[in-house]
């Protein structure tokens, strides 16, 4: 007599948000990425090079743009990468009320 066949679960990738360390799933989170033309914002997580990952919220952005971003990332944010994060932090919501319990 045969076994019943039991499902797989599917592996579900697990990523470190660098501004508040708890760990989510790889879609729900923003990659940053790091390429020789400069720190850029990856929203479909595919681009080549060293990437960092942060929630969608401004308390993360705020913390991870003070200088644990350019630790992840092992480089220094110049003017221009920190103005371009800036200006996509504004279309941000506020707070931590989109992010799961940790």
């Amino acid at each position: 007599m045969a076994k019943p066949r039991q499902r797989r679960r599917k592996h579900i990738p697990q990523r470190t948000c660098v501004g508040c360390r708890s760990v989510q799933e790889k879609r729900s989170l923003i990659r940053i990425v790091r390429t020789p033309d400069g720190v850029k914002v990856d929203p479909q997580g595919k681009m080549a090079g060293r990437g960092a990952y942060l929630h969608n919220q401004r308390s993360c952005w705020q913390r991870g743009l003070d200088d644990r971003l350019s630790r992840a990332l092992k480089t220094t944010l110049s003017d221009e990468d920190i103005t371009g994060l800036t200006a996509y932090l504004e279309d941000l919501p506020e707070g931590d009320s989109d992010k799961a319990a940790r």
